[in-house]
């Protein structure tokens, strides 16, 4: 049977359809569709399928990826929420944290929480946090709040968050009957399911996110499935989350806010698969595409995880800015950086670059849909990085004229500078603010660049990584085959798995071996449920368990991961020591004689990875040399030379293993074009990955 990873991007949707039994790859590109993604997604299956003579009967899983969440947050495109608080909570979401994300902005902004206070109401009922009741649960309360919610603003979603229901959900639970039993076209999101922590702004704010989304996730997924459906596919489709694990539909549709960042996680696990296979143990994952640039860090064959993250930030920098989401997450930052991104001349006369961003409607002037605006895609055709006849391999023509009236309008003109000074100044500012994102992500995590290496895809991501990685000191950059759909590869390689976490504040002392085996035990069985009723063996569903551990008294704590999949008495006791070396690995210093507890008890359950066995290919494999490749020169401009000069141009597709290339050079493929300077050097290894070294 055949798998396809889908992954919908701003600008574009990515394509690929491998064949397990041969390892063979074939992937395709086309245009997002804003209005409904699922109609690319569609289009786009249709005519992989058609391209390769491959019948959708054969497709036994379909991989799906999409920044559809996120972009609904972020637009505030969800559904009419309301919410439901224990009586004198009612203003969590307007307090949130009490702090200011920059001292000195006397401007300073936050995000509006998803449920505006009109539409929250109050229930009364208190459980203590012991977790015993205080309050009994007044039903009539619920009903009476629900309906007026109904009645006077429309609600279609419903967000239940009560005080101490990470401890005790029995009203929670209480009230997604009673209103699943009255109000039955409902969504309830209840927080004891979506996020059991114990701090109430951040389980609040991710259960308003979740059912904020849950209609229209819901809605997207039956129109992708039956839509499949009438094209005769009759296999599983599931979804990419957050964390780098993929779920059912069923699984996605009841927690839509664990795929906030489910697009961008599939990059990440595939530059990890690729680091493995090259033996590199620290990878910089780079994803540029048509409007975001993305960093992710591989540290020991694995990227960073975390389970906290903020989204509709006010500021793309600024921590505190935005709106805090607690789900297991690919550690990564995303910056307002990629193809579509605009460029203008700011208040204080100077040329700046993004966020804003030309998407895939109208898209780029160069696209010929009607974009107006100069953006980063049109710089980079005016510079010669991007051939018009062949973008997209030729599916695409581009209008140069159109490129060069947009920058000599919007930068040249108002800057007096030449159009190509123009076209190289927005190029290499985005360059620079990835470079400076990056800079500060490594720094507040130890991560050293100048031994890493850089894994750069995206339809845009291998134009720019050359100079990031001078920029860095990176001193190795690989492109992947197809690196313009490396996203969709991805999707590929990503196992069925589930966290789940729960708050349950003890002191090791308190503790003994059998209460913290079977504290695992449960949460053990809740991840390994979703696995189960997915189809996997018992046998291959792989357990992972971390503690949230700190000193008592402390206000931060720490993460643990722990050696055995198995909560015995033995790996009890050694609790002590663990926490000890965790904490001296982050601290340099612990402190053995002091008491500690437990905060957070987190189990990871994931079924078997996908693999693309020994490799795969996009078509036949090359076996010419570069002067085989050769597909001519083209007139290029490079800011450091300071004109345009005649570069070779290597068709990808032809370049064997061991084939060595000096820059400056442009190297072509159907969904994306490397860029390789003066003084870089490049060659193709034996996964015909084309590795090359910046000058330094």
């Amino acid at each position: 049977m055949h798998r396809i990873g889908v992954d919908i991007g701003g600008t574009f949707t990515d394509f690929a359809l491998f064949d397990a039994d041969g390892g063979r790859m074939a992937i395709h590109k086309q245009l997002t569709t804003p209005r409904d993604p699922s109609a690319a997604v569609l289009d786009g299956v249709a005519r992989l399928l058609a391209d390769n003579g491959v019948a959708i009967a054969q497709v036994g899983d379909i991989v799906h990826g999409t920044t559809l969440v996120t972009n609904a947050v972020i637009e505030r495109r969800g559904a009419v929420t309301g919410m439901l608080v224990t009586a004198g909570f009612r203003d969590i979401l307007d307090m949130g944290y009490e702090s200011r994300y920059d001292l000195y902005d006397l401007r300073l902004k936050f995000p509006p929480p998803i449920v505006p206070r009109r539409l929250r109401a109050e229930v009364d009922e208190r459980i203590r946090a012991d977790g015993k009741v205080e309050r009994k649960l007044d039903r009539q309360s619920v009903l009476d709040a629900v309906a007026r919610l109904k009645a006077e603003e429309g609600i279609e979603a419903l967000a239940v968050c009560l005080l101490h229901s990470y401890l005790n959900p029995a009203h929670e639970d209480a009230i997604r009957k009673l209103v699943a039993r009255q109000f039955p076209d409902l969504y309830v999101s209840t927080s004891a399911d979506v996020f059991p922590n114990m701090r109430e702004f951040e389980r609040w704010t991710t259960t308003t996110v979740n059912a904020f989304t849950q209609p229209m996730f819901d809605r997207y997924l039956r129109r992708l499935e039956d839509g499949l459906a009438e094209q005769g596919f009759g296999g599983r489709v599931y979804i990419m989350t957050s964390s780098g694990g993929t779920v059912t539909t069923e699984t996605a549709r009841r927690y839509p806010v664990r795929a906030l960042e489910s697009g961008p996680a599939a990059g990440a696990l595939m530059s990890a698969h690729h680091g493995r296979n090259l033996a590199i143990d620290d990878v910089l994952a780079f994803d540029m595409g048509g409007t975001t640039a993305k960093g992710a860090l591989i540290r020991h064959g694995q990227p960073l995880k975390k389970y906290m993250m903020e989204v509709a930030r006010v500021h793309d920098f600024k921590r505190g800015s935005g709106l805090p989401v607690r789900i297991p997450v690919i550690d990564m930052i995303e910056i307002g950086a990629g193809g579509g991104s605009l460029a203008a001349i700011d208040d204080r006369g100077l040329l700046r670059v993004g966020p804003k961003s030309a998407s895939a409607d109208p898209g780029p002037a160069c696209y010929g849909r009607g974009g107006e605006g100069a953006t980063l895609t049109d710089a980079n055709l005016v510079l010669g990085y991007l051939d018009a006849g062949f973008f997209l391999g030729g599916a695409m023509r581009l209008d140069r004229k159109a490129a060069e009236k947009a920058i000599r309008a919007a930068v040249a003109k108002p800057l007096s500078l030449t159009l190509a000074r123009a076209a190289w100044g927005i190029h290499e500012i985005i360059n620079e603010d990835v470079a400076r994102a990056f800079r500060i992500h490594a720094s507040e995590r130890g991560f050293d660049y100048r031994s890493a290496s850089m894994v750069a895809f995206g339809g845009s991501g291998p134009v720019h990584a050359m100079a990031i990685a001078r920029k860095l000191k990176i001193p190795r950059v690989i492109f992947p085959v197809g690196a313009g759909v490396m996203s969709a590869l991805g999707l590929l390689a990503s196992p069925l798995s589930f966290e789940v976490a729960r708050s349950r504040r003890v002191h090791v002392a308190d503790l003994d071996g059998a209460a913290f085996a079977e504290q695992f035990g449960r949460l053990v069985d809740e991840a390994s449920g979703y696995l189960r009723r997915a189809g996997v063996a018992e046998d291959d569903i792989r357990v992972t368990l971390r503690l949230d551990m700190r000193y008592q008294g402390q206000g931060h704590d720490i993460e643990v991961t722990l050696p055995d999949a198995r909560a015995t008495e033995a790996l009890f006791a050694d609790l002590p020591r663990l926490f000890a070396a965790a904490y001296a690995e982050t601290y340099l210093v612990s402190f053995l004689e002091e008491p500690i507890e437990i905060i957070n008890w987190k189990v990871e359950a994931a079924g078997p990875a996908p693999g693309f066995g020994a490799g795969y290919s996009l078509g036949e494999p090359p076996s010419g040399d570069a002067a085989a490749a050769l597909k001519g020169t083209r007139r290029v401009y490079f800011g450091e030379t300071g004109d345009y000069a005649a570069i070779p141009v290597y068709d990808r597709y032809q370049l064997a293993p061991g084939t060595r290339i000096a820059g400056p050079a442009v190297v072509e493929e159907r969904e994306s074009t490397c860029i390789i300077g003066p003084g870089d050097r490049a060659e193709v290894d034996r996964h015909y990955n084309l590795v090359a070294e910046p000058a330094q």
